[in-house]
């Protein structure tokens, strides 16, 4: 069994995905198998619209149930660095201006289920720009293979942490 690996999300994101988790175990689960149930009442399930639309409702949530149950499970909740150079390097959970030739962008370092918390763009640290930035600091400039294979130079403007930015 291949090891699980961790997932850093701000306190605020661990809750609402464990608020969403409780909601669908609960209440749409519940709704779900009464629709399953009333279904079957109409007898032939096999020409049945309203039986085969809550069946793959109810595949999507316990398929969602699973997704979200692994993510808390292997969730570590990310913590502000401290004063000094890790507080100034790139990291996950940190914020970032970049520029990449003529554009600039603020971003921030992380999962995409950070995006229920934050309105900033997020750049996952195993993406080809994340990993070239990540432990590196403002006022750097860093190389990457771009996903075309072209080599592309990425200029850290600044770096703080999202309870920061």
């Amino acid at each position: 069994m291949p090891e699980e690996e961790t997932i850093l999300l701000t306190q605020d994101a661990y809750d609402k995905m464990k608020k969403e988790l409780d909601h669908l175990e609960g209440e749409v689960r519940s709704q779900i198998a009464q629709k399953i149930k009333e279904a079957r009442a109409e007898g032939d399930l096999s020409e049945n619209g309203g039986y085969q639309a809550a069946k793959e409702a109810q595949g999507k949530n316990e398929g969602r149930i699973a997704e979200l149950t692994q993510k808390l499970r292997s969730a570590r909740i990310m913590e502000s660095p401290r004063d000094g150079k890790a507080a100034k390097e790139v990291r996950e959970g940190s914020v970032v201006k970049l520029k990449v030739g003529s554009q600039e962008g603020e971003f921030l370092l992380g999962v995409r289920d950070l995006s229920c918390t934050t309105d900033k763009k997020i750049i996952s640290a195993k993406s080809p720009i994340g990993a070239a930035i990540l432990n590196h600091s403002a006022g750097e400039t860093v190389s990457y293979e771009a996903p075309g294979g072209r080599k592309m130079e990425v200029e850290i403007l600044s770096v703080a942490p999202l309870s920061e930015a």
